[in-house]
């Protein structure tokens, strides 16, 4: 993965846009919370496979961090801490947001086929 630009997130969000994608969102701090310090509250939100079709996706934010959001018929997804992405070779887009020592944080991916398990 490599650093957001976020003029080419934007161009890969625009290409995904009104289309049937399958969302993989996930965000954690999990035993990284509780390893360290007993008394951290443990958090997380995880689905895979979501089906959607999103009208607009959007990309904002400065100093190294954003925030993607995807707008649907009847609310919105996003994500807030991004700060690496890549197209895979299954051209699928894959945002991540890791902290200081490399530990995933949030990750945001959008693929026209469904993620496998």
């Amino acid at each position: 993965m490599e650093p957001i630009h976020i003029e080419e997130v934007q161009k890969q969000l625009d290409r995904l846009a009104n289309k049937e994608v399958y969302v993989h969102l996930e965000t954690t701090n999990g035993a990284y919370a509780s390893h360290f310090n007993e008394n951290a509250y443990n958090v997380g939100a995880f689905i895979r496979n979501a089906k959607v079709n999103y009208l607009h996706g959007k990309i904002v934010g400065d100093n190294g961090t954003y925030r993607v959001g995807l707008k649907l018929d009847i609310g919105w997804v996003y994500a807030e801490g991004v700060n690496q992405w890549e197209l895979d070779e299954q051209d699928r887009l894959l945002m991540a947001g890791h902290d200081r020592e490399g530990r995933l944080m949030v990750a945001l991916e959008i693929s026209e086929q469904p993620f496998k398990n």
